[in-house]
């Protein structure tokens, strides 16, 4: 399991990286023993990020819908939602140090199948079985979590060293 770092790499961290990671680690502690042995300090992290720019995702879809087509509304929002999340696992979750032009590119690969897979297919094959668009798009939501944060901790983010 990961811990957050400790001495004089620690001091170097920013002070918002190291409570963001010391909230995950305290989040993991209070979990029962079997579970806390099997769940990553950076899963908790994910989760929080990705509840903050889900809901950015949810209020940015909502709005824009008023005004323009699901398939534009769900994209946009999408995409701010995932560039936000992409700066705050990198920063704050990962603390990842790599170049970012080759990072990046491997993120926008990762993005764009789970925006094809999940957030297009599956939010419009719901929707179009007549569950309101904000419901299909959670249910989509769910298996674009599992697969957006294994490619992040064992693909964009990976330590390379």
């Amino acid at each position: 399991m990961e811990t957050m770092r400790d001495g004089a790499e620690s001091a170097r961290t920013p002070r918002a990286v190291r409570w963001f990671h010391l909230v995950c680690d305290r989040v993991v502690a209070l979990l029962p023993a079997r579970l806390r042995r099997h769940v990553a300090p950076t899963f908790v992290g994910y989760l929080l990020v990705s509840a903050f720019t889900f809901g950015v995702d949810l209020l940015l879809l909502t709005a824009l819908h008023v005004v323009a087509p699901l398939p534009i509304a769900v994209t946009v929002a999408y995409c701010t939602a995932f560039g936000l999340s992409y700066l705050l696992n990198r920063t704050l979750n990962f603390e990842s140090h790599a170049a970012v032009g080759p990072q990046l590119a491997v993120y926008v690969v990762v993005v764009l199948l789970n925006y094809l897979i999940f957030i297009l297919g599956v939010t419009s094959a719901v929707a179009a079985l007549g569950l309101d668009y904000r419901l299909a798009r959670i249910l989509g939501a769910l298996g674009e979590g599992l697969f957006m944060y294994t490619s992040m901790r064992w693909i964009v983010f990976r330590n390379w060293t």
